[in-house]
C-alpha cells in the first residue's frame, strides 16, 4: 500500500499498537451507533422499526423505486441485512415490490400508503433530533464538518481502491 502523506498528526502517527480510542473508524462507528440508536429508541417504540428498517424507508421515502442491491449500494449496509430488512418491511406492509414492465428481472421497491405514513411521521422526528445535534456546532463548525465528512468519505473510496488494487 503506498505512504499517504498529511498535516494530521494522527495520519504520520507510526504506532504499532492498535489504540481503538485513537482508531479513526472505531471512532467514527461508536459515534454513529451512539447516535442512531438514541433516535432508534424512539421509532423502535411508536413504530416498531429497527434502525436498518428505518434506513431504508428513509432512503426509500427520497429516492422511491430503487431495487434492494441499489438500496445496498446506496446505503453501504449488508446485503443480508438489507434483505432481512426488506422482507420485515413487505411483511408489516410498510414496502411493496413493484414490477418493472421493461425487465421482469428488476424488483423495484417503494413504500406503500402506511409505509408513507409511517415515513411522515418518523422523518420529522429524525429531523428534530438531527438539529439538537447540529444545534451544539457553529455554522462555521457545521460547514467543516460537512467538508470534513465529504473528505473522508473521498479518502475512503481511494482507500478502498488501494486495499483491492494491493490484493490482485
Amino acid at each position: 500500500m503506498s505512504e499517504i502523506t498529511s498535516d494530521c498528526p494522527r495520519a504520520a502517527h507510526t504506532a504499532t499498537v492498535l489504540e481503538l480510542e485513537h482508531f479513526l473508524p472505531y471512532r467514527l462507528s461508536v459515534l454513529s451507533n451512539r447516535i442512531s440508536q438514541a433516535i432508534a429508541r424512539i421509532y423502535a417504540e411508536r413504530f416498531d422499526l429497527s434502525i436498518t428498517e428505518w434506513r431504508l424507508m428513509a432512503v426509500m421515502g427520497r429516492y422511491p423505486d430503487l431495487t434492494a442491491a441499489q438500496l445496498v449500494e446506496r446505503t453501504a449496509m449488508d446485503k443480508v441485512a438489507v434483505s432481512r430488512a426488506v422482507a420485515r418491511l413487505m411483511e408489516s406492509g410498510r414496502v411493496i415490490r413493484t414490477q418493472c414492465t421493461q425487465d421482469r428481472r428488476r424488483a423495484p421497491l417503494r413504500l406503500s400508503v402506511d409505509g408513507q405514513v409511517v415515513y411522515e411521521k418518523v422523518a420529522p422526528l429524525a429531523l428534530e433530533y438531527e438539529r439538537s445535534l447540529i444545534g451544539s456546532l457553529t455554522t462555521e463548525q457545521c460547514a467543516v464538518l460537512d467538508a470534513l465528512l465529504k473528505q473522508l468519505d473521498t479518502a475512503t473510496t481511494l482507500a478502498e481502491s488501494r486495499l483491492r488494487a494491493s490484493e490482485d
